[in-house]
């Protein structure tokens, strides 16, 4: 299909839809070395509870079986390294990645914590992995889909690349939920957030990204229903800490 003439959201701009990737790209480029310091100023914090949710859910086994996860978009490690302390020996992940910057703070976390050969780093695109149909356990994703160009093709490819009986796990910024905590969560984000980038990493346009993504993201029954487009079956949802982020599942049956 023809897609040169399509547009997509970049934040709150129309861009061409070839060159949304470019653009994230140069954004996760500019605040590679900072990200994880900068999501613990963002969330103060909560990030790791809710990556800590999303590993509970999870629940990898704490045995020798073998257990293939693939982490999509987790360029730094942070999801594999957790599910890989939570697992047992037979854990194994695959961390794939679009951007180089990112992976290589994740291989240099991954020989700090000495969890290099449990976790490997791939570059590739969520949109068409390089991977076998049917040779993962599970597939995960935080804080990535929203700023994938095209997010059926990756789910469609998350569908394909998992085996049967296999969990589809997307952590994801949502939309708050609670009266007057919208309100305060806006201000932090457009007030604080850009500035707060610009101190920590020198970057305010990245991070001004960053929060107008999270605005133009579908809501969770719109998302829920592009998971069950892709194939996914017992699709469902929980929201966190106000609506501030959803925890979306489906299984590929």
């Amino acid at each position: 299909m023809d897609r040169s003439g399509e547009t997509t959201h970049f934040g709150f701009r129309d861009v061409p839809l070839g060159d949304k990737q470019t653009l994230v790209n140069d954004v996760f480029h500019s605040v590679a070395s900072r990200y994880d310091l900068m999501n613990d100023l963002m969330s103060g914090g909560l990030h790791r509870v809710w990556k800590d949710i999303m590993i509970t859910t999870l629940d990898p086994p704490r045995s020798d079986r073998p257990f293939a996860l693939l982490d999509v978009a987790g360029g730094t490690g942070d999801i594999s390294f957790r599910a890989a302390k939570a697992a047992g020996t037979g854990f194994h992940a695959t961390v794939c990645d679009i951007n180089a910057d990112m992976l290589a703070v994740g291989r240099e976390r991954a020989a700090k914590h000495h969890l290099d050969t449990q976790v490997d780093f791939v570059e590739g695109n969520a949109e068409a992995l390089a991977f076998a149909d049917r040779s993962f356990d599970a597939y995960t994703i935080a804080f990535g889909i929203r700023n994938v160009p095209r997010i059926d093709l990756a789910l469609r490819e998350a569908y394909r690349v998992l085996k049967p009986g296999s969990r589809f796990l997307c952590l994801e910024f949502s939309t708050v939920e609670m009266p007057g905590l919208d309100r305060l969560y806006d201000l932090f984000s457009f007030k604080v957030i850009p500035p707060l980038g610009r101190m920590v990493s020198g970057d305010a346009e990245s991070y001004q990204y960053l929060v107008e993504s999270i605005r133009k993201f579908p809501k969770p029954h719109a998302f829920a229903d592009m998971i069950r487009d892709a194939g996914f079956a017992r699709v469902s949802w929980q929201t966190l800490s106000g609506g501030i982020v959803a925890l979306h599942s489906g299984w590929r049956l």
